[in-house]
């Protein structure tokens, strides 16, 4: 363990550090191609990051944080795009913008706002699904393919939550949520763009679909370039999941994750072309059906095709026991006191 921390304080200084010089360079370097050029470098060292850690929470930490949605970013910045622009009034909010999974929050809707009483039940379940990992050798394959995305969503839930919570006290401003109760997804389009880890949603569309819809349109119809574009980006995201379990594992991609974003995305992109016809626009589904088909759609493809890999790598157990050390260790530190 003090491996670990020794290498997370070299980590959060690399990143400070280069993080700061991107800060800089935008008073000097002008949106483009040559400031793009200019953080590429630390988009390098981003990607590096993650191989210091064996602990697979602080690695995927690492990963999600810098490695992808920090390299996303720092490239929309250079265009002077994404969540970066305009410039944060100063280099600490830079620093915490590019590290971290936090957005400002523009304009909050009271109504998709939950009771907070939600979260300790969430807290509270995700206990329970861990322990669970004990039995597992009795569990049927359906209890197993209820339970990986069940730890999955509550672990990110929680981490992301823990980590906004941080910010707010310290920089004391309201922070977009990072998940908006996916479960209660009435399509798959209202899934991924609106409910599913949405701070994915809105670096991926500046920086996949709007260029390649613009680079469709006016050479073939507006559906076509549609299609293209909800393509692109599904299969760019499964790309990068392919090569994020790598990192994790480093055991050679089976395809079978850019498989599942393939078949999400046509799958997308097919709902938004029936959406537009007239015949279901006349027909309205009851919400508590397309939900029951849009999640059952998303746990049954996530465990044919999404969970197999990192089950065999045994991802999710060291996930769950690295969990459950972490309860047993706050136990012992805080409530033995």
């Amino acid at each position: 363990m003090k491996g670990e921390t020794k290498s997370l304080i070299l980590v959060c200084v690399a990143a400070i550090v280069s993080t700061s010089h991107c800060y800089y360079i935008s008073t000097r370097i002008k949106a483009g191609v040559f400031r793009l050029i200019s953080v590429l470098p630390v988009c390098a060292l981003f990607h590096v990051f993650p191989v210091f850690f064996s602990t697979l929470h602080i690695s995927c930490t690492v990963s999600i944080f810098l490695s992808w949605l920090g390299t996303f970013k720092l490239i929309l910045f250079s265009f002077d795009q994404g969540s970066l622009f305009p410039l944060p009034p100063n280099i600490f909010r830079f620093i915490c913008f590019t590290c971290l999974p936090i957005k400002v929050q523009q304009n909050p809707n009271p109504e998709t706002q939950f009771p907070k009483w939600v979260f300790p039940i969430k807290v509270a379940i995700f206990g329970v699904v861990v322990h669970m990992y004990d039995y597992k050798q009795y569990m049927s394959p359906l209890v197993l393919l209820a339970i990986y995305p069940l730890h999955i969503y509550l672990e990110l839930e929680i981490v992301l939550m823990l980590f906004k919570l941080l910010v707010f006290i310290t920089l004391g401003c309201d922070l977009e949520p990072q998940f908006n109760e996916p479960y209660l997804a009435t399509s798959l389009q209202d899934f991924w763009g609106r409910r599913w880890n949405l701070m994915v949603p809105a670096l991926l569309k500046p920086a996949i679909y709007i260029p390649v819809r613009r680079l469709c349109d006016g050479r073939m119809s507006t559906d076509h370039a549609r299609f293209l574009a909800v393509m692109a980006t599904f299969i760019f995201s499964g790309v990068a999941h392919e090569v994020f379990f790598y990192t994790l594992t480093f055991e050679m991609p089976t395809g079978e994750v850019t498989c599942f974003f393939v078949l999400h995305g046509v799958c997308t992109a097919a709902e938004i072309a029936v959406k537009r016809t007239e015949f279901v626009r006349r027909w309205r589904v009851s919400p508590t059906v397309s939900r029951l088909f849009t999640v059952g759609f998303v746990v049954m493809t996530s465990g044919w095709l999404l969970f197999p890999t990192a089950a065999r790598s045994g991802m999710l157990e060291r996930a769950a026991s690295e969990a459950l050390w972490s309860i047993g260790f706050f136990k012992r530190t805080f409530l033995y006191l």
